[in-house]
């Protein structure tokens, strides 16, 4: 299940653009080091739907440790310092469109917040058809976006991935209809100075996000040729770096499976000045994180918060460090000593790296 923005019949044209204030927040430019925000360097790292998603038929305990996209879990990521977490708002549940299914149908259902009632028992499909109950260690009850904003610590950044049903053809005006419901949301909470920026795997709903307002850093989401779509922007990195020149987009969210694949494409993002961050589950090896930092990729978004977040706290110290010292020495000699902190490697060494971890090109 996803947070629920409002219900859309309730806006029916909402003007953004009168709504946010000058001093809005925006990414902060000392997570993204590319793009649209400035050029440090400290790694970040995100929570997958809070404290990681659940799995319901995996054998690790960590998979099913909070409900997933709770108030419960985005507060248990927020103790362990994390950049962002990222959580999804959808237009579909349960196979009905949002439009179709009041708030009080969705909030019926799991762990309820008045004490002694019951919520109807909550399945969890599996992509091989399978399903399971969805019982967790650490239960709670569904949530709105409005109640995230409200209740989950503002120093925990959101990364707000804008779900929408891939087997459905939207029409502009519908779909306007659903981004402004959330950014009305959004915008409500300006004042608290959260970092906030927005993804998604739908390609139009990316640009048409761009075109309502330009406040908020939007990002692709792409498997980059893991998985094969209709859409052909959806297919590759290649397609992906295309659309987000285009639209002026800030980033790519890739899975990192796709970046082991094709490691040049690193360099090609960069270059076109758009922001790297991965996705998936090769992000809960440590190997697999670190390599990514000396490949440029500029963060990843995982599971296991408290493991790789204690992983990545190494790589960032070299960056604490150059903030010390950016009061004491001038900016020219700042950005040198940072290009000197680089690891830079050629394609033929990243290819070397990379085979010493062969069991995740395998799994790749």
């Amino acid at each position: 299940m996803a947070l629920k923005a409002i219900h859309l019949a309730e806006v029916p044209n909402y003007d953004h653009s009168n709504f946010v204030p000058e001093n809005a927040t925006i990414l902060s430019s000392t997570y993204i080091s590319s793009g649209c925000a400035g050029k440090s360097r400290k790694f970040m790292v995100m929570g997958h739907r809070g404290s990681g998603m659940n799995i319901m038929q995996s054998s690790d305990p960590q998979m099913k440790c909070f409900k997933e996209n709770s108030i419960l879990s985005f507060n248990n990521a927020a103790q362990f310092n994390l950049d962002f977490i990222e959580f999804d708002v959808q237009g579909v549940i349960s196979e009905k469109i949002v439009t179709e299914i009041t708030l009080e149908e969705i909030l019926s259902y799991g762990p309820k917040k008045e004490p002694r009632k019951v919520g109807k028992p909550l399945l969890r499909k599996a992509k091989d058809g399978s399903i399971f109950e969805w019982k967790v260690e650490n239960d709670g009850p569904l949530c709105t976006l409005q109640e995230a904003f409200e209740k989950v610590d503002t120093s925990l950044g959101f990364n707000i991935e804008l779900k929408l049903d891939d087997h459905k053809i939207y029409d502009e005006v519908e779909l306007k209809d659903i981004l402004q419901a959330v950014l009305k949301i959004v915008d409500k909470y300006t004042d608290q100075g959260r970092s906030i920026m927005f993804s998604s795997f739908h390609p139009d709903a990316t640009q048409l996000m761009r075109k309502l307002q330009d406040y908020y850093p939007v990002f692709f989401l792409t498997n980059g040729g893991c998985e094969i779509h209709t859409d052909p922007r959806r297919n590759s990195l290649e397609e992906a770096v295309k659309l987000c020149i285009e639209a002026g987009l800030q980033g790519i969210v890739s899975q990192v499976r796709a970046i082991f694949r094709h490691p040049a494409m690193v360099s090609w993002i960069k270059e076109s000045k758009l922001s790297l961050i991965t996705y998936g589950q090769l992000n809960n090896v440590p190997e697999a994180v670190y390599m990514q930092h000396l490949m440029g990729v500029e963060g990843v978004i995982v599971d296991f918060v408290h493991h790789i977040r204690a992983t990545v706290l190494d790589l960032n110290k070299t960056y604490d460090e150059e903030i010390k010292d950016e009061n004491s020495i001038d900016g020219k000699e700042v950005e040198e000593k940072r290009e000197r902190s680089v690891v830079k490697f050629s394609d033929r060494e990243l290819s070397f790296l990379l085979k010493l971890i062969p069991e995740l090109i395998q799994t790749a």
